[in-house]
């Protein structure tokens, strides 16, 4: 057991260089937990404006077992959740609770005093199918190969993220635009993409004959399966966490394109998951027949399909316009 540290602010710093956390993702973690800081003492966290050149306040790590201080919490953080959106709110709450977990597990610390705080409920988002102008702007970022080529390959196959990550480059036939992997049970099956993919691939593989398709930038780890490791390079598999971390990262500022750049770290981009949701809703839009939705997705069934081949916002608004008598006496 190591010797705690004395300060709050130092806790927070020993927790992200400790805690193994990504450098794309410490940044988040640290504003969330400076924010969760002012509520540790017993003040509340500010917001917007107010929140920029704010100094955090100074008080003893010790103080975070004070036994009065889960109620304190309770009444500060539900205050929060009044001013603040429902993800947002639930984003800062698991990363404090990852940071009490691991404090906990060094011994500093003998209790989470966020034990009796709930997530707030987020309304539902109907809206995961990305529109057609945002996929344009998606593939205009400035990535590096290795992203455009995952991101063009999710977005071509509609394949899951996990699936397409798992693909070695034996395991590609790219004279067919087509790559064997292994779907959820092991069940050996196929993905398909276009000629963005099939443009991109030839550079990214770059003459290797086996091993894991996308890799990290560095040597794998002592200890990294065999099979997660390019024989050619010695690079280790890209993670799906690490995958994810980076397109999140990348689509903060697409996703919220009213934000200020003052205020874009604190928020949240989109999800791997959502280019395979728009993949699907793209083509169910163009008239794609249920049969080859199924196929090309891989459900089992019609209806585990429904909510991804429902018509997306865009499409909805060129039906109506489409269909307004106005519009066509005009043309």
């Amino acid at each position: 057991m190591s010797t705690p540290p004395a300060s709050y602010t130092a806790a927070v710093e020993r927790y992200l260089t400790g805690a193994g956390i990504a450098k794309s993702s410490a940044r988040i973690y640290r504003i969330s937990l400076t924010t969760w800081g002012w509520m540790f003492a017993g003040e509340r966290a500010p917001t917007g404006s107010a929140r920029r050149g704010a100094t955090p306040p100074l008080f003893p790590f010790a103080a975070i077992d004070d036994p009065e201080l889960p109620e304190v919490l309770a009444e500060l953080a539900a205050a929060r959740a009044d001013e603040m959106d429902a993800d947002t709110v639930n984003r800062e709450l698991s990363i404090a609770r990852k940071a009490l977990g691991w404090w906990q597990r060094q011994g500093w610390i003998g209790c989470d005093p966020t034990i009796g705080i709930e997530r707030r409920p987020a309304p539902p988002d109907r809206t995961k199918a990305l529109a057609e102008n945002q996929i344009a702007a998606l593939w205009r970022l400035d990535v590096p190969l290795r992203e455009k080529t995952c991101w063009k390959m999710l977005y071509e196959s509609a394949a899951r993220a996990d699936e397409v990550l798992c693909l070695n480059v034996e395991d590609l036939h790219p004279g067919d635009k087509r790559g064997r992997t292994l779907a959820k049970g092991g069940a050996t099956e196929w993905i398909h993409w276009q000629s963005g993919t099939a443009q991109l691939l030839p550079r990214l593989i770059a003459g290797r004959a086996r091993g894991p398709l996308f890799l990290t930038d560095r040597k794998a780890l002592a200890g990294t399966p065999t099979l997660d490791v390019c024989p050619e390079t010695g690079r280790a598999r890209l993670s799906y966490r690490r995958a994810e971390e980076i397109f999140e990262e990348n689509t903060r500022l697409l996703a919220n394109p009213l934000a200020s750049p003052e205020d874009i770290e604190d928020l949240g981009g989109f999800t791997l998951h959502r280019l395979r949701h728009s993949a699907l809703t793209h083509d169910a839009e163009g008239g794609t027949s249920t049969a080859m939705l199924l196929a090309r997705s891989r459900h089992a069934s019609v209806r585990s399909l429904e909510r991804y081949a429902r018509p997306g916002v865009d499409a909805v608004a060129r039906h109506v316009a489409e269909r307004d008598p106005a519009a066509r006496r005009r043309g």
